[in-house]
């Protein structure tokens, strides 16, 4: 039993030591608490620890219902104070516990920081404030005019038209640089220059600048709350994109934009030659100069190169420092060896730089023995401001003197660092330990009792004292605690039984063993040991041990001067007069193959970071840039960085210039008669578009239903008096809620008969009239309940609760009396005929009969809504989830029309997002379980569920007012689909084929994806629709009342 302890304990600590080299986070406690939360899944922990897209933690993980794992000998091993105190993971450093998993392998090399440093209700906002993908068309255009329209002076979108979106963070980027977006608006040229441009390129760039234009004035002066780009694009298609290449890649993108551009202002520029670009704006802004010296096969050199965007290679570095540094030195410099043909070297000196300095992080690279790109996810940081002094040539000999300390103090490090690992991983054989503890440990055994023992009786009743008096180390590193903790001080601080102890016990400690005697036989002990020699060897043991701790007490200590001296060598403020500000990061998720960009752009007027995602602008922070900028263990990293210059930076925050609206209308203001007359024109075909979309809405039939008429016949009960095919009318609409509430209505007319007996017909009919009246008023009032909904039993709970006017009211109800399937008996055709005359004498100028049917049509879509929820429930339960997420995302769909107008009009639309959302995460996984079997019809299976029901639903879902909780489910289905990427276990056709189906995925496409629609359900009578209803909800109960509110 001991042994298989030791053994899970073993286990248990190798799965530590892989979770610190993954995270970085060196925390036991924490690793443990993570461990286990995780029932013993490492990626699982991981995950806890690392990904920051997450739900709200449950109020105890550490507390949850015990598993498999945790009854096991491991989970005995974690320590009993961890599920005692759960506070850790309650914090945000465990706040991922819903999540999903990182995309890329564990072992990446980058560490993740601590998120406990993060505050909680950051993660909570930036959640709500993350960014969305572009809608695609699903179902038709979006029910909301507002979304079209702009919120004041906020920044505007750029609409995604297939695979654009390199298109939308290049172009957004720009914009929001003012000096840019002043040049660009200020375009013109003489009507001699446009004369003289008879080349096919000439023309191309005036075009394009010219649309250009048009674009940059919509953004200023729209009041949409996005811009349609096409007319730009479509000069761009023939030139940028091939029928082979998905995705145009944004580091191309720039340089051809810059070139055009080049192109096209040069022909502004008035020079006697044309090959003089140094008075270009579009040089003067974006371009640099650099200056390359080197020795080459024993000769110097130098030459002065121009640049616009610096390209910068990622791997092997941690920071945009370190690439700058290795991309500005190759090689060998000194003088002395320049005279070697053997060496090779050269040095790059920025000689001048460019206000708007944009660097090219080179995250692609061809991988040979797969004949196919791969993306670099390597974690690199970059700083808010770079000083560029340290790479200028004025620079040139501090700077070298520097390198060279530089490079002195690394060499001194590795010397200090090997030393301290002589001390720390002492030994000849395979396994090593700190050399302080062998000590001790050595100590331990000459102290521990003999099994024949010489020693005076004195000296025998000392040791025992000290035996009962101290703690023994092994038996503190038996427990559970200590063995885990005592593997982290090879890299840490080498002894953790010194480092957990206080320092007079550090210094003034006595090594002595302190076995229980019951336990004496126990542990290896010397045959033979005399009082002299004991003495002798623990003086020169004790003495040794503190002279070893002496030597790695001075390493550490050498260690942390020296790396202190290496962070502090470039804070020389004569290296700090050139700041250059972050301006813009763009953003690639994905693979090589596949993915989607975004910007994050500094925002100046406002002073925080805006988040632009084709059609979509959020507020973000630094911290949100962070996660998905820097790389490391998610498929997200920075693609690009754009950096300004204070000149530029000014420009854009000159206070007196006031606020950002008062800018904006001064620029507009500025534009040419022809620019401004443009926006008009948009701002009119909006407002039209919101008229006509206005009266399409007021008379379109209901999404889903192809016709009143054949709603009615798969909703009426079978029998001679069946509607027609064709019959559309309002009173067949009315008649059929008629009919749905005969049973009810002919309890009426039954408790009329002492007066229909006395005073007659009309008597008989006014009684039930009122009573009928009453009672179902008194019903509209009762406070629901989860499991009642009173509105399914009568339209007129539904329009009294609606307040639907007293003349549609009063007319539905006399309805209910005039329908023709009360022909009971002579009492009930006799009102029923009375009902009709009067019905009758009703006039148009009585009742709005438009009116009327609008109300009676939205009852029907809440009885089918109702119906279509239901059944998706039922099936959901049955585990049928393809025909369970139809019934859902159609019941959502009509729901949504019908609370636009009113809370009352639908039912309640989280229970059915809730619901929506775990329908399909099921099917996702049933999915993708199809697809990677390998087996043909599996796989075609998986694909056209993928294609037929999961991605339409993804981009229904992903809409502008779209839930943090739909948000991450649709990020936790595409970050399973890209996990498969690469993987080596998955066939090469395969592998194509999911490469073809991410873009779709990930992306959206401008086709007209439509979910086919479920199969046509008859309704239940009212009675045994509420008690299908009650049964469902009360299944579901839990859910509902904690999830619906």
């Amino acid at each position: 039993m001991r042994v298989r302890e030791v053994r899970v304990t073993a286990d248990c600590q190798m799965l530590l030591n892989q979770m610190k080299e993954i995270t970085g986070i060196q925390n036991s406690a924490l690793l443990l608490a993570a461990l286990k939360a995780a029932n013993g899944d490492l990626m699982e922990a991981v995950t806890f620890l690392t990904e920051e897209h997450a739900q709200e933690p449950t109020q105890d993980v550490a507390a949850a219902e015990p598993s498999a794992w945790e009854g096991s000998a491991v989970g005995k091993q974690l320590p009993q104070d961890v599920s005692a105190a759960p506070a850790p993971l309650n914090q945000d450093n465990l706040h991922t516990a819903n999540t999903v998993r990182p995309l890329e392998s564990p072992k990446a090399p980058a560490a993740e920081r601590d998120a406990a440093e993060r505050p909680q209700d950051t993660h909570s906002t930036e959640n709500k404030n993350r960014s969305k993908r572009k809608r695609c068309e699903v179902w038709g255009e979006n029910s909301k005019q507002n979304d079209w329209r702009r919120a004041g002076d906020w920044p505007v979108g750029m609409k995604n038209i297939g695979n654009t979106c390199w298109f939308s963070a290049v172009i957004q980027s720009l914009f929001q640089l003012p000096e840019f977006r002043r040049l660009v608006l200020g375009y013109s040229l003489s009507q001699k220059v446009l004369e003289s441009c008879r080349s096919h390129t000439g023309k191309r760039n005036i075009a394009f600048m010219q649309e250009l234009q048009s674009l940059f004035a919509l953004m200023l002066g729209t009041r949409r709350k996005f811009v349609d780009p096409s007319a730009a694009l479509e000069l761009l298609r023939d030139v940028f994109r091939s029928a082979e290449e998905p995705q145009q890649d944004v580091s191309e993108f720039t340089h051809k934009l810059l070139d055009w551009l080049e192109d096209a202002f040069q022909l502004t520029v008035n020079v006697t030659n044309p090959g003089d670009k140094s008075k270009n704006p579009m040089v003067q802004l974006f371009y640099g100069t650099f200056l390359t010296e080197g020795v080459h096969e024993g000769n110097t050199f130098s030459k002065i190169e121009t640049f616009g965007q610096y390209p910068l290679q990622v791997n092997g570095y941690r920071n945009l420092s370190e690439c700058l540094e290795g991309a500005m030195v190759e090689g060998e410099m000194d003088e002395a060896t320049a005279s070697e043909s053997v060496k090779y070297g050269q040095e790059r000196w920025f000689t001048k730089l460019p206000p708007v300095l944009t660097f090219e992080l080179s995250r692609f690279e061809f991988n040979q023995s797969l004949g196919q790109p791969e993306k670099i996810h390597t974690k690199l940081e970059f700083p808010q401001t770079i000083y560029m002094d340290r790479y200028l040539y004025c620079n040139k000999e501090l700077i070298q003197i520097k390198r060279e300390e530089m490079k002195r103090l690394k060499e001194k490090m590795v010397i200090l660092q090997q030393k301290l690992e002589r001390y720390m991983e002492y030994g000849s054989g395979p396994a090593r330990f700190p050399l302080p503890d062998m000590l001790q440990y050595m100590l331990e055994f000459i102290t521990t009792k003999p099994a024949v023992a010489v020693p005076s009786a004195q000296g025998s009743q000392t040791t025992l004292l000290h035996s009962q008096a101290e703690p023994h180390v092994s038996d503190v590193l038996s427990q559970p605690n200590g063995i885990l903790e005592r593997t982290d001080t090879g890299t840490e601080d080498g002894a953790f039984f010194l480092a957990n102890s206080s320092p007079q016990q550090n210094s003034n400690m006595e090594l002595q063993p302190s076995v229980p005697p019951a336990e004496l036989s126990e542990h290896p002990a010397p045959h033979v040991v005399s009082e002299e020699e004991l003495n002798l060897v623990r003086t020169c043991l004790q003495r040794w041990r503190n002279e070893i701790k002496q030597d790695v007490q001075d390493l550490k200590e050498s260690i942390a001067r020296t790396n202190l001296s290496m962070e502090q060598m470039y804070l020389d403020p004569l290296l700090q007069q050139v700041p250059y500000h972050l301006h813009a990061v763009l953003v690639h998720e994905g693979q090589a193959n596949a993915g989607h960009y975004w910007a994050f752009i500094y925002n100046q007027p406002r002073k925080r970071w805006l988040k632009y995602n084709d059609i979509s602008v959020t507020e973000s922070s630094w911290e949100e840039l962070e996660r998905e900028s820097f790389g490391g263990l998610r498929n997200t990293s920075a693609y690009c960085l754009m950096y300004i210059s204070d000149q530029v930076s000014c420009v854009g925050a000159d206070e007196d210039e006031g606020p950002e609206a008062v800018q904006i209308q001064k620029e507009v203001e500025a534009l040419t008669p022809a620019l401004r007359q443009h926006i008009q024109e948009d701002n009119w075909r909006l407002e039209q578009e919101a008229e006509e979309w206005e009266e399409e809405q007021s008379c379109k039939i209901p999404q889903m239903e192809p016709s009143r008429a054949s709603e009615l016949q798969d909703f009426s009960e079978s029998g001679p008096d069946q509607l027609s095919v064709c019959e559309q009318s309002v009173h067949s609409l009315s008649s059929e809620h008629a009919r749905i509430a005969k049973e009810q209505t002919a309890k009426a007319i039954a408790n009329t008969a002492d007066a229909y007996e006395k005073n007659g017909v009309e008597a008989a009919l006014c009684e039930a009239f009122h009573e009928e009246y009453s009672r179902l008023y008194l019903l509209s009032k009762e406070t629901p309940t989860p499991q009642n909904d009173a509105r399914l039993q009568h339209v007129l709970i539904y329009f009294l609760q609606n307040n639907a006017p007293q003349q549609v009211v009063e007319r539905t109800l006399l309805e209910q009396f005039a329908d023709k399937n009360l022909s009971y008996d002579e009492r009930s055709i006799s009102i029923m005929k009375v009902a009709r005359a009067k019905l009758r004498e009703i006039g148009p100028d009585d009742v709005d009969m438009e009116e009327y049917r609008r109300w009676h049509e939205d009852y029907s879509l809440f009885r089918k809504v109702s119906i279509y929820l239901l059944t998706g429930l039922e099936l959901y339960q049955n585990r049928k989830y393809q025909e369970s997420l139809t019934y859902l995302v159609h019941a959502y769909q009509s729901n949504e029309k019908l609370l636009l107008k009113g809370i009352n009009r639908g039912v309640n639309e989280s229970l059915i997002a809730l619901y929506r959302r775990k329908c399909l995460l099921k099917l996702n996984e049933v999915a993708a379980s199809l697809f990677v079997s390998s087996e043909e019809a599996h796989v075609s299976e998986g694909v056209s569920i993928l294609n037929e029901q999961i991605i339409p639903c993804m981009h229904l879902m992903n809409n502008f007012d779209i839930s943090r909780e739909d948000l991450e489910a649709i990020e936790v289905m595409r970050n399973h689909w890209c996990s498969y990427l690469g993987r080596e276990d998955m066939d090469e056709k395969l592998q194509m084929k999911l490469g073809e189906l991410l873009p779709r995925l990930l992306e959206g496409s401008n086709e007209v994806i439509v979910l086919k629609e479920p199969p046509k359900i008859r309704p239940n009578t009212p009675y045994d629709l509420c008690s299908r209803f009650a049964a469902v909800m009360e299944s579901i109960h839990g859910a509902s009342t904690v999830t619906v509110k």
